[in-house]
């Protein structure tokens, strides 16, 4: 068996046993982050069967996944880097999910995008819950607001994504993310990563964003 897919069944297994632990039955979506990675390395997964994977630049991704995409139509391609508005006709043609609608102008220009090529991208708020400067995001006490607009632009959105704060109280932040997603009564969360995936799973995060854990260090 190819390690990415012995490793991709380790974390199901953790992941089953800590649902267990939690009394709840909802697996998440494992998005397979195959990003810097050529397909030769994602193929061995592709082949077992799984469909979620994602990649945080759309240059890369339309070279890699193009042609395998559309041999493919259970394939689920996610966009969980930053993107350019430049982007975001190239990125609603390719990507299912968008995991970083992180802006007002973002926002209009998906809008104005899915409606020319008549294909809705499911999306995702990103949360910036730790007020880091450095970091895009919509701040969390302006998410009501941004919501408003997302509606009436009609798009697509089913939940919110973050990027904690690194070293800080995972718990406190996946917890605050829960309660704003329930409050605005969206089905998805996109939180947890290689490191955190577990924690993610207590606050009933459905997406989780696994790279390293599956494929391997990047060089």
């Amino acid at each position: 068996m190819h390690q990415s897919i012995n490793n991709l069944n380790i974390i199901k297994s953790q992941i089953i046993e800590e649902l267990k632990k939690l009394n709840n039955n909802e697996f998440p979506k494992i998005i397979a982050v195959s990003k810097t990675f050529p397909i030769e390395k994602i193929e061995p997964l592709l082949d077992y069967g799984h469909t979620h994977f994602g990649e945080n630049k759309v240059q890369e991704a339309i070279l890699k996944w193009s042609n395998v995409k559309s041999n493919n139509e259970n394939l689920k391609l996610h966009l969980v880097g930053k993107l350019q508005t430049n982007k975001t006709k190239q990125a609603i043609k390719l990507f299912d999910y968008i995991h970083s609608l992180d802006s007002i102008k973002l926002a209009n220009e998906i809008s104005k995008q899915q409606k020319k090529i008549n294909k809705k991208p499911k999306l995702f708020i990103q949360i910036n819950i730790g007020n880091e400067q450095q970091k895009s995001g919509i701040n969390k006490n302006e998410l009501n607001d941004f919501y408003s607009v997302c509606k009436e632009l009609e798009l697509d959105v089913v939940g919110l994504m973050c990027l904690p704060p690194l070293g800080g109280d995972l718990d406190n932040y996946f917890s605050e993310m829960k309660e704003l997603n329930n409050k605005l009564n969206l089905k998805e969360l996109s939180m947890g990563m290689s490191d955190d995936y577990l924690i993610a799973l207590r606050h009933s995060s459905t997406f989780v964003r696994i790279g390293t854990k599956i494929f391997g260090s990047r060089s």
